[in-house]
């Protein structure tokens, strides 16, 4: 299992460490939800929302290479958007709060870091004999949720869909996590942990929920690692194969 980082399980009641607020991405309110900018994440494979936010620690693009989609407020917000959670008028929104209040901002990404390595620990765990990653993601839901104010909605989207959507009162920035913490308690309460998932390439390390019929799936995209994979075991077959 990967080791968490101590920062972000730092006590509550310790300040949250300076994060860098880019405010560098053009948001503006339509109807329609926020895009990510082009290629700007990797692909959602987590078939759940919970698990989509886990694999954020490596979801940026950054040519060739991936990084943390939550380095930094704004990519943040982007990433919310992508994942359907924000549309464009309340990621604007919440871009703007960032710039007036970066501390609160600062804090808030602080919990969103602290909270996805809680849920990574319970996902790799699964429903092993260790209880204790379960255990601290309960608690972490449960206290996230106790300091949220808001209402659900359900609203339309412009291609004719609809979205489940949280509108906070008071504290803007407390509601971000709600709709990742949701679709972890669901996991929870539906007995999903059994089919939670690591990517069988050891260095890809993303996560997702197993809905084959004969819940075997290893990769996390059969597109990317599935397909690395078979081409690693046909040079290896070729480099053991004798010479003639």
């Amino acid at each position: 299992m990967r080791r968490l980082n101590p920062i972000d399980l730092a006590p509550l009641d310790s300040p949250p460490q300076p994060v860098r607020l880019h405010m560098t991405t053009a948001v503006h309110p339509t109807d329609t939800l926020v895009p990510a900018p082009h290629d700007q994440f990797t692909h959602f494979v987590g078939e759940r929302l919970w698990l989509d936010f886990v694999n954020s620690d490596r979801a940026l693009r950054h040519g060739t290479r991936l990084g943390d989609a939550l380095d930094a407020f704004d990519t943040y917000v982007n990433w919310l958007g992508a994942a359907r959670v924000l549309d464009l008028e309340r990621a604007d929104a919440m871009l703007r709060r960032a710039q007036q209040q970066p501390t609160a901002a600062s804090a808030a990404l602080h919990e969103a870091r602290r909270l996805r390595n809680v849920l990574r620990a319970m996902a790799e765990a699964g429903t092993g004999p260790d209880r204790r990653p379960e255990e601290l993601a309960i608690s972490e839901i449960n206290r996230i949720l106790g300091r949220s104010a808001g209402s659900r909605r359900v609203e339309p989207r412009s291609d004719g869909g609809f979205v489940r959507s949280f509108v906070t009162v008071g504290d803007v920035f407390a509601g971000l996590l709600v709709p990742v913490i949701e679709s972890a308690a669901d996991a929870l309460v539906q007995g999903e942990l059994s089919r939670v998932r690591r990517c069988a390439n050891a260095r890809c390390g993303r996560v997702f929920y197993d809905a084959s019929r004969n819940g075997k799936r290893r990769w996390c995209e059969m597109s990317t690692c599935g397909n690395r994979a078979k081409a690693a075991r046909h040079r290896q077959k070729v480099k053991a194969a004798p010479k003639r």
